[in-house]
């Protein structure tokens, strides 16, 4: 049965109107902008030990060269550096010497510049309508034959890729920020797939313009993808390099483009969940580039000289508003990942400090890609995105016109956030302080716009009934039994279901929390929904039915990675654990 879905007009229709186009016909002078600023920054950071923080850069990626060469790195890397450290060593031995400054500063230029042309990608529409009609067909006709359970029903159906996308939240309010300033989604991360996803679920459902959104320099090695990527607004991230001067031409780069307007996609994460968990501690580099971006804004709103003319913003923007940057957070919900396994795997090994096997990561493969997503569209499994409520950078909630308001319902002033003085300044320590506000909400939003799939809720009961029955051991010892000895007795699992839901209904009616409609059902409904959702994919299946009905795991540690979707939020607390029909068999 075809579901019914909400498919947005495009808010800008002409793809020559979007502001990443437009940025990237202007690449050159970006680049050039990117460059200056960022020396400005190192020079005046570092005006007396200028020379240390080159010598530093130059030893990390000698060493990155050496160890962790990659095909998409320039053919002459190792003849650039090579060249850069001897004109240093040459050039720089007095720090006194303004001639010895002098070349200080003309090789953090030429870094600065190397860095910022491997960054910065292009967009280009004709590459862009070409990979928005082939991968949507191509997505559509794999869901059709999966739905048709044969190769055969590619060409019959006419099933859509959004069918399986439910998009909750207040989509137009994001829609009308558009006209008011640049906006900036922050999704959770969870699966190599959410890139994929949250693009396809912008563009095709919420008609949105394409973002400008970071990709691993690593995923540039594969041919065919480094074209495509290149050329559909992609900026590369390399994180093999961690010096100063990359990050911060990084950081300088992303600040720019949200002064120029240009709506921008990260996950604050860093990297995929590999707990499980919703994110709680997130990186500040990108997050903070969004604060000082807003600085700017309110200093170009008060001095337009400051700043020179604000370049290529979108043709649709509105009023005084336009000078403002929004934030966006997104919950990507999965009832199952492909990666699970070897992420838990790695949180485990971080954590505990175990020897446990190295996994394949799976998430790497072609072939499990085609097989994830077979999986996916055969099943009635669901992917959720929750667009969040759209905060300003100190984390105050702002309406579609974008106005901020505080906790009590006044309006704000962002502007008033960064004065000193009765004149906007820049402050760097005020404004990593800011950076974390805007992180710690984010955080918090992440929680209250989780939705709760029967799959997490399911995991998380049967976990906790495990950890309940062994009360004397640590995770690690919990991991370590094994799961042939248990049987969960399903009365007993719908029990401890029942008393969680009464307590997620309470949160979802005092807007702590979003749950998705099954999880209004029946605690045996639920059970099963969410046996069967998390059984579907994996080959050691983390939960699973037997023949009498009750319930079994084949994997410990799976289990755990779905439970700890919802570990912050105590839900085993709603329990009465005393309860008799609560009870776990071990098999003898």
């Amino acid at each position: 049965m075809k579901k019914n879905v909400t498919i947005y007009p495009r808010i800008i229709e002409r793809m020559e109107d979007w502001p990443i186009y437009r940025l990237s016909k202007d690449r050159a002078e970006f680049i050039r902008e990117i460059d200056e600023f960022t020396f400005r920054r190192i020079a005046s950071r570092h005006k007396r030990d200028l020379a240390d923080v080159l010598v530093k850069t130059i030893y990390q990626e000698r060493i990155r060269i050496k160890e962790s060469p990659w095909k998409v790195d320039p053919p002459n890397e190792r003849q650039f550096w090579n060249k850069i450290s001897k004109r240093l060593i040459k050039k720089t031995l007095d720090r006194n010497d303004p001639e010895a400054k002098a070349v200080a500063e003309e090789i953090l230029q030429k870094i600065i510049h190397r860095y910022s042309e491997e960054i910065v990608g292009t967009f280009q529409v004709s590459t862009f309508k070409f990979a928005q009609r082939f991968l949507t067909a191509f997505f559509n006709r794999l869901f059709n034959a999966a739905v048709g359970k044969s190769i055969r029903a590619i060409f019959r159906g006419r099933r859509h890729l959004y069918e399986r996308l439910n998009v909750v939240g207040d989509v137009e309010t994001v829609r009308e920020l558009f006209k008011h300033g640049t906006v900036v989604v922050v999704p959770t991360h969870s699966s190599n797939l959410d890139s994929i996803l949250v693009g396809y679920a912008m563009d095709q459902i919420m008609g949105l313009p394409s973002f400008s959104y970071g990709a691993g320099l690593n995923l540039y090695n594969f041919g065919p993808a480094a074209y495509f990527m290149n050329r559909l607004g992609a900026y590369r991230v390399d994180r093999r390099k961690k010096n100063s001067i990359y990050l911060e031409t990084l950081k300088a780069m992303s600040n720019l483009s949200i002064q120029r307007g240009v709506n921008s996609l990260f996950f604050p994460g860093g990297t995929r969940s590999r707990s499980g968990a919703l994110e709680t501690d997130l990186k500040m580099g990108l997050l903070g580039t969004a604060v000082e971006a807003q600085r700017a804004l309110c200093t170009l709103a008060t001095h337009p000289d400051a700043g020179g003319e604000r370049r290529f913003v979108s043709p649709i923007l509105e009023g005084a508003g336009a000078g403002k940057v929004f934030v966006v957070p997104m919950v990507i919900c999965y009832n199952f990942v492909l990666e699970a396994p070897f992420l838990i795997e790695q949180h485990l090994r971080m954590t505990g400090k175990e020897n446990y096997l190295r996994l394949k990561d799976e998430g790497t493969s072609v072939r499990a890609w085609f097989r994830f997503i077979w999986r996916f569209f055969s099943t009635t499994s669901d992917i959720t995105i929750s667009v969040g409520k759209p905060m300003d950078v100190l984390g105050n909630f702002v309406d579609g016109q974008g106005r901020s308001f505080d906790r009590f319902g006044n309006e704000l002033d962002i502007s008033d956030y960064f004065v000193s003085k009765n004149e906007v300044v820049e402050d760097r320590q005020r404004e990593e302080e800011y950076t974390k506000i805007l992180a710690d909400r984010i955080v918090e939003r992440y929680h209250i716009e989780n939705v709760v799939l029967s799959s997490h809720l399911v995991a998380y009961a049967v976990f906790e009934m495990l950890l309940h029955e062994n009360p004397k051991l640590d995770l690690f010892g919990i991991l370590r039994l094994p799961p042939d000895d248990y049987v969960f007795p399903f009365r007993a699992v719908e029990e401890v279901v029942e008393q969680m839901q009464e307590k997620l209904v309470e949160w979802e009616q005092q807007g702590k929390i979003r749950l998705a409609p099954e999880i209004h059902r029946s605690a045996a409904d639920v059970v099963r929904d969410g046996v069967k959702n998390l059984g579907v994919f994996h080959t050691e299946k983390p939960l699973g039915f037997t023949r009498d009905g009750n319930i079994v795991s084949s994997n410990f540690r799976v289990l755990c990675f779905y439970h700890n979707r919802l570990e912050n939020y105590h839900l085993e607390k709603a329990v009465h654990w005393k309860a008799e029909e609560i009870e776990v068999l071990k098999v003898d």
